[in-house]
């Protein structure tokens, strides 16, 4: 038998923005018609567009392919193709060109919401998706209790889902789809809905699938994780396969890919950096500065490093997880100073703001690193749910004068004290 689980050729699909769904009820059809009209009386005299303007490429000529029992990342901006990907290859869309054999049942877990039936319990969901997958009912109950502990809602399984929560839902969805053996399990960036003790449980609990020779496909965006977990990555840009190899060689691609090198005291504009996040408080420029004499210009391993951090806010905001992330250039994180550690709340008024925060003492070897940039609100509950974040801001060098200097532990974090040192509104 082939060892291929996944094989893609020239998979393609492309949307018409827009698009409107198919009518079926009388007053949509009233309605449609009218607001036709308008728009035709008020488009009279202007140029009409050209038929393609409206037509976008969320995938073009993507081909590749996967084994059995190998754990895939697949990686890129927000807007890349890799959600549409999962979506072909789970059979929820189809493409426009090329296709995709799978070679096996398939699990996936994609957005909040599909998959179950809302009317339906847990328990009623669970059977429903058991067989779906082809498996027979003695097999679904044998695992039904293991479900329903993993996902630990015990109390609710009997319960519409339409009534959780939506960590609720995404642990029992999760926990469906890895329990019920799929050959092949396909998990989007979902998970970051759940807390983090939950999204630890679920790494650890696709490493064990990993190894027990069953097919895992995983889209991140946290490239720490893509790299412990899976040995080969793909990494997506504009729709297209750009790489496909060895995961710190990819992810090392993407970073370079994102910020430049800055000097010292140099603004560097954020407004169209890749970003993900609702917007409402936005970082829009970034600069570094290194204020030791011993080192010049450059920041040292002695400290300190200060960085100027422009904020742009639609209303007054209390912030409660302002985060400076310095990371490696493989993509490891070594500092997070987030005020969240300090119980410090920045406070932004409407409009452009400035904050000044300060690392005291870096403990990084000589090199260059990136700065990525985090902005929420976790007082609210809306931890996962970030106003801004930036991954990679940019790049600055790291000049070590200490004498008997030794290597950084692969993947710790290096301790880190800092502090806030003004938040102020500007014109």
């Amino acid at each position: 038998m082939s060892n291929i689980a996944i094989r893609a050729e020239g998979l393609s699909k492309r949307y018409r923005i827009g698009q409107r769904q198919q009518l079926t009820m009388l007053r949509e059809v009233i309605a449609e018609s009218l607001a036709s009209a308008t728009r035709r009386v008020a488009t009279l005299g202007r140029p009409r567009p050209r038929a393609d303007d409206s037509l976008i490429w969320a995938l073009r000529d993507v081909s590749f392919e996967v084994g059995h029992g190998e754990a895939v990342g697949i990686i890129g901006r927000n807007g890349a193709g890799k959600s549409t990907l999962l979506k072909i290859l789970s059979r929820i869309t189809r493409p426009t060109g090329g296709g995709a054999d799978i070679y096996g049942r398939v699990g996936s877990l994609l957005e909040v919401g599909t998959g179950f039936q809302p009317e339906l319990t847990g328990r009623e969901n669970i059977y429903l998706n058991g067989a779906i997958l082809g498996m027979p009912r003695a097999e679904i109950r044998r695992k039904f209790d293991e479900i329903v502990a993993f996902a630990e809602i015990e109390q609710f399984i009997d319960t519409p889902v339409k009534r959780y929560s939506s960590g609720m839902y995404v642990r029992l969805a999760f926990a469906v789809a890895a329990h019920l053996e799929p050959e092949i399990l396909i998990v989007d960036e979902v998970l970051a809905v759940g807390d983090v003790e939950f999204q630890k449980k679920c790494l650890g609990k696709m490493s064990d699938v990993a190894h027990e020779g069953r097919t895992v496909l995983f889209v991140s965006h946290n490239l720490e994780v893509i790299q412990r977990l899976c040995p080969r990555c793909m990494l997506f840009e504009r729709g297209q396969l750009v790489a496909y190899g060895g995961s710190a060689s990819v992810v090392a691609r993407y970073l370079a890919g994102g910020a430049g090198q800055a000097r010292p005291g140099e603004r560097v504009d954020l407004t169209t950096a890749a970003r993900r996040g609702t917007g409402e408080a936005r970082f829009v420029a970034a600069q570094y500065s290194g204020l030791n004499p011993a080192s010049g210009p450059l920041p040292c391993s002695l400290g300190p490093l200060e960085l100027l951090l422009e904020i742009e806010s639609d209303a007054p905001r209390a912030i409660g997880s302002l985060s400076a992330i310095v990371s490696s250039d493989s993509g490891v994180k070594l500092i997070n100073a987030d005020t969240i550690l300090q119980n410090r709340v920045v406070r932004l008024r409407a409009g452009r703001n400035l904050v000044r925060l300060r690392i005291d003492q870096l403990y990084l070897n000589r090199g260059v690193y990136r700065l990525g940039l985090w902005l929420a609100n976790p007082i609210s509950g809306a931890a996962n749910s970030p106003y801004d974040e930036v991954e990679s801001a940019l790049e600055f060098e790291v000049v070590d004068l200490r004498p008997d200097a030794s290597g950084l532990h692969p993947g710790a974090f290096v301790p880190c004290e800092f502090e806030v040192l003004e938040a102020y509104g500007i014109d």
